[in-house]
Formats: structure tokens, C-alpha cells, sequence
């Protein structure tokens, strides 16, 4: 775009000389076709000049070469599924953090009546378009809770510059108007959806369109029935799904446990009776003793997480879930991950005797996955899930060493705001601490699933969320972490 910039500057520059030069000759009183030279150079002017000028190939090779530079990056630009996913992304923080949605197209993270979430150093405000783009996504799924939201915000703002053009901008006060009104109509409001209809009118009176569906809303309105007919709409698909505020997520926390429990929790320097950890014992904090967790500050270094990531980085690919017998992509885990081999790097390998060490688990292969390297962008988050597989058909089982008895989650960077490690039923959630890892056992020592370890990635509403992932199975750690007595436990 520098580029063609550059280039079309030179070039309207030499148009502006030569128009300056026609325009003197043109108004030089003095100048009379009596002169043969004039004559000559006006004829000239006139049969070869202006065409040599306006039929210039030049502007053409200017465009030619912008649209080649694009095509050589086109690969490695967003595609839809990314803007599409990242529109998605600013409804999740909406939702799970109750943002306003005004607030967040003024470029402020703040619940109503509380104070900022999260203050930007430079604030970034989104424009009409991009609060149409995001509510059109909304609309496209039938999400008319949200549509409503960001296109009476994207109507407002086409209202404040009505008459401007911007260059990039895809969408209109019509376009916004029009789809607002029929998302009101789908949520029941009738009469706004009437009045939005009209004020588009205004601004188009030919179409037909909106006024046959101006005709349908006022005949409803009089018969007083919500009943829907059938209506001239492009893009509407299906009978509407029954609208309700979506829930959060993951609501607020109560960081309290219970009293009896506040008397085992603690830090400690722990050694664990490990000759590796004599030197330097583990920094070890008790989050909770049901379940079972534990956070280790400062397991690995800076050095350290900058390497796992960068190894990491080049194999990232959207992170599965498990599905009946097979993975897939769901949109309740959004982010990207990578698995490392112990032979990938001696950090990978060195990590991997470090969580035996503090775990007293038996990490040899098979009996623990590779490292898991996960990436959580813009509003990543992975919704509530259990580690350990709730069903024998799971693909956990191939590696035939049994279910995922323990969890370590290494954070490998820092976030400004979100991204905590939520568990659901125990009413707990355990902020991003950098280069912490958290530690949890999956299983009773029975060998059922923990209902209690249910845990959810929350959204990351600013900052870049790397975490690397160490799953352990219960196979090779039989001596390890014994059966109790009490076959309850």
C-alpha cells in the first residue's frame, strides 16, 4: 500500500503540472490562435495530448501491482473463519465478564457500576462497521440476544457520521437499521422492529422490500398478535430458536473455602524427598485441599518458557476435544495447541524430570502424554471439562495406561486481565501466575473421576495466554500413589 501510494502520488503530481500548464495557456489573455506557434500547440493539446494523458496505462500498472503485492500475502492474512471467530470473541467477554456493550465500543472493559477490568494504555475504540460486523455474526446463527446489542450500538454510531464515507467500511445506516429491525421482530418487539423499518424508509423510500414488511408489522400490530407470517427477509433460515439472555459462562467466584479447610492450607518449600529438589525444594502453595490443588511459583524460568513456546509456535494448530471415539474442533475451546516430544529440546526434558520430582510420578513413556503447548488468544477460553475421560470409549485409553490421574499446567507468560483457571463445582478459580505451574490429582485414589476437578479455561480479555499442559496416567504409579483403606477415598 506504501507503495502504491508512493507511486500514484508521483504520478497525479505530473498530472496536476500538465493540467496547470493547459490551464495558463487556456486563460493567458494575450494568448490568440493569430500566433501559428499557439495554434500548433493547442491542436497538438487537443488530438494527441489529453488522450496520451487520460488513456494513460500507468494508474492500471500502479492497481496491477497492489493487487500482486496482496496475492503474495493473501495466504497468511485472516480469513473468515478468523474474523468470524474473533467477533465470537468479543460476545464471550461480553457475556462471561458483563461488559457493556457501549462501553466496549468505546474502547472501556468495565461491568456496570465497578471499576475498569481492564485499562488499556491506548485505548481502541471499534467503528460502526466493525459493531455491524460483530452483531451480523450474531444474526447470521440466529443469536438475536446479541445482534440486538451490537446493532443498536452500530446504528448509533452511522447516525453520529451519517453523509461520511469511509473507504474500508462494508456496511451502512441502512444495512444497520435493516437487520436491527428484524432482529427486534424475531424478538418479539414488533413495534420497534416497525419503527426502525420506517426510519430506513427514509433514507430509501423505493424498497419494496421494507415496505411490504412496514405493511406486515403495521397489520400485526393492529391485530395485536406477536404471530409471525411469513416474511420477504434475505438470509432468514428456519424457524427462530427461543431467545434468552445467555448465561455466564463462568460466574462470579467465591474465593473463600470452607473453614476447615483454611486451617491445611499453607506454603511450603517442599523437597518431597527428591535428591533433585534437596538443593532447591519446590515452592509450593496449597490452593485447596478438595480437590486436591496446588500451586508451585516459579517452576520454570523466563529462559526456559520463552524456548518451550518457540518450539511450540511453528506446529500450533486450533485445539481439539475429545468426541465419542474421535477429536474435533468445538467452539467451546478456542485456542491452539502443540504437542513436544522429551527428545524436541533438553528444556523439554529437563521439565519433564522436574514435574517427577515435585509430582513423585513416574513420567516414563507410556504412562504420561507428551507436553501439550497451548495458545490462548483473542478471548480464548476453554469451557467447563473434566482432564480424566467419563466414558471407556474415550480416546485417552489407546495409549493403554489407563485414565489421566493427575494434571500439571505450567503458565508460560503473563495476562493483563482474565484467563484464570476456573473449577466450577468446588467455587474456586486460580488467577494466571507466570511460570507457576498448578497441580491436581484427576483421580480418587480409588480410581473414579473427581467431580470436583471440573475446570474451565476463562477468557482471556487482554494479554497473549501460553500454558504448557502435562497429563499423567494411573498406570506405572500403582506404588506411587496407593490405593486407601477406605474404598471411598
Amino acid at each position: 500500500l506504501r507503495s502504491y501510494l508512493r507511486d500514484e502520488s508521483s504520478r497525479l503530481r505530473r498530472l496536476r503540472r500538465f493540467y496547470e500548464k493547459v490551464q495558463a495557456l487556456h486563460q493567458d489573455p494575450e494568448a490568440s490562435v493569430d500566433n501559428p506557434l499557439l495554434a500548433f500547440s493547442l491542436i497538438k493539446r487537443l488530438h494527441s495530448d489529453w488522450p496520451n494523458v487520460i488513456y494513460s496505462d500507468e494508474a492500471t500498472r500502479n492497481t496491477q501491482a497492489l493487487h500482486a503485492g496482496l496475492r503474495e500475502v493473501e495466504q497468511e492474512l485472516p480469513g473468515t473463519e478468523d474474523l468470524d471467530g474473533a467477533a465470537r470473541a468479543l460476545m464471550r467477554l461480553q457475556d462471561v465478564y458483563a461488559l457493556s456493550v457501549k462501553g466496549l465500543a468505546s474502547g472501556v472493559f468495565q461491568r456496570a457500576g465497578h471499576p475498569p477490568l481492564y485499562s488499556p494504555g491506548r485505548r481502541a475504540a471499534l467503528s460502526a462497521d466493525d459493531c455491524f460486523h460483530v452483531g451480523k455474526v450474531a444474526y447470521d446463527t440466529g443469536d438475536y440476544y446479541h445482534s440486538i446489542a451490537w446493532l443498536e450500538e452500530a446504528v448509533s454510531l452511522f447516525r453520529l457520521s451519517y453523509g461520511s464515507w469511509n473507504l474500508e467500511d462494508r456496511s451502512s445506516l441502512e444495512d444497520a437499521l435493516d437487520h436491527l429491525a428484524f432482529s427486534y421482530f424475531m424478538a418479539g418487539n414488533i413495534s420497534h422492529a416497525l419503527s426502525l423499518s420506517m426510519e430506513f424508509l427514509r433514507y430509501d423510500p423505493s424498497n419494496q422490500r421494507v415496505s411490504r414488511n412496514v405493511a406486515k408489522y403495521k397489520k400485526l400490530l393492529k391485530m395485536g398478535t406477536g404471530a409471525r407470517g411469513r416474511w420477504d427477509w434475505q438470509g432468514c433460515h428456519g424457524p427462530p430458536p427461543s431467545l434468552s439472555p445467555p448465561h455466564a459462562l463462568l460466574g462470579p467466584f467465591s474465593p473463600q473455602p470452607a473453614p476447615e479447610q483454611l486451617l491445611h492450607l499453607s506454603c511450603s518449600y517442599e523437597t518431597n524427598s527428591s535428591p533433585y529438589l534437596l538443593l532447591q525444594p519446590a515452592k509450593k502453595e496449597m490452593v485447596r485441599i478438595q480437590p486436591y490443588v496446588a500451586l508451585y511459583h516459579d517452576f520454570i524460568t523466563d529462559a526456559e518458557a520463552e524456548t518451550i513456546k518457540g518450539l511450540a509456535g511453528p506446529w500450533l494448530q486450533r485445539s481439539v476435544v475429545a468426541s465419542g471415539e474421535k477429536q474435533q474442533k468445538a467452539e467451546y475451546r478456542i485456542s491452539k495447541s502443540a504437542w513436544l516430544k522429551d527428545t524436541a529440546d533438553p528444556v523439554v526434558r529437563a521439565l519433564d524430570g522436574r514435574i517427577a520430582a515435585v509430582t513423585g510420578l513416574d513420567l516414563r513413556p507410556p504412562y504420561a502424554e507428551y507436553l501439550q503447548v497451548v495458545n490462548y488468544g483473542l478471548g480464548g477460553h476453554y469451557e467447563p471439562h473434566f482432564d480424566h475421560a467419563t466414558s471407556m470409549k474415550s480416546p485417552l485409553y489407546r495409549m493403554k495406561s489407563g485414565n489421566r490421574i493427575a494434571t500439571i499446567m505450567i503458565y508460560l507468560s503473563a495476562v493483563e486481565a482474565g484467563g484464570s483457571t476456573a473449577f466450577i463445582y468446588a467455587n474456586f478459580s486460580v488467577p494466571v501466575v507466570k511460570n507457576a505451574a498448578l497441580f491436581w490429582w484427576n483421580l480418587r485414589r480409588n480410581g473414579n473421576g473427581d467431580g470436583d476437578t471440573l475446570h474451565a479455561g476463562c477468557p482471556v480479555l487482554a494479554g497473549d495466554k501460553w500454558v504448557a499442559n502435562k497429563w499423567i496416567h494411573e498406570h506405572g504409579q500403582e506404588f506411587r500413589r496407593p490405593c486407601s483403606a477406605d474404598p471411598q477415598d
